[in-house]
């Protein structure tokens, strides 16, 4: 079996067997944290982890607020905006062999977060007194540069494999 119609094969296993990640399916920050610490340490240092905190009391019991400061609080208990809020519910792509695959990762769930995605909080109608500039607010919470030069540290430090030598011709 082909590497693609392996991908496809699995899925679709896992759309039968239950659906594909959706809000039920969130492993929590944590969770991204081994294979991605310095991501996990840049979110733990943003507002995003911290936008609960920026709430009063009341607003901390009103949902028009907690859709956007606590999104997922109803259904998985996370008073923050996490790693899943934006990526998506990590129960099928967190898995390393999973996340190694990235059009795997995508087919089972795996998001990459749009302005238009960003744009469901940080709109006309947020409180907020700054109009959201989408290039300006990446850079603000850029956790993927740090990450991606570790990788590449990495696959930089890892010796090329050896190619064996060509056979002789024996006499």
């Amino acid at each position: 079996m082909s590497s693609r119609a392996f991908r496809v094969f699995c899925a679709l296993l896992l759309a039968v067997s239950g659906g594909l990640a959706g809000a039920a399916d969130f492993t929590g920050p944590d969770s991204c944290k081994g294979c991605h610490p310095e991501a996990y340490d840049a979110w733990m240092k943003s507002k995003h982890a911290r936008a609960t905190e920026t709430l009063a009391e009341g607003q901390k019991k009103d949902a028009r607020c907690l859709s956007c400061h606590a999104p997922d609080q109803a259904e998985q208990q996370l008073s923050a905006v996490t790693c899943e809020t934006c990526h998506g519910g990590g129960q099928y792509y967190s898995p390393s062999y999973v996340m190694k695959d990235p059009e795997l990762s995508r087919l089972v769930g795996l998001v990459d977060p749009s302005e238009k995605q960003c744009r469901t909080c940080h709109d006309a109608s947020s409180p907020s007194l700054r109009p959201f500039d989408f290039k300006e607010a990446l850079k603000a919470i850029d956790h993927w540069s740090a990450d991606r030069a570790r990788k590449q540290t990495r696959a930089d430090a890892t010796p090329a494999p050896k190619t064996p030598a060509p056979a002789t011709a024996k006499k």
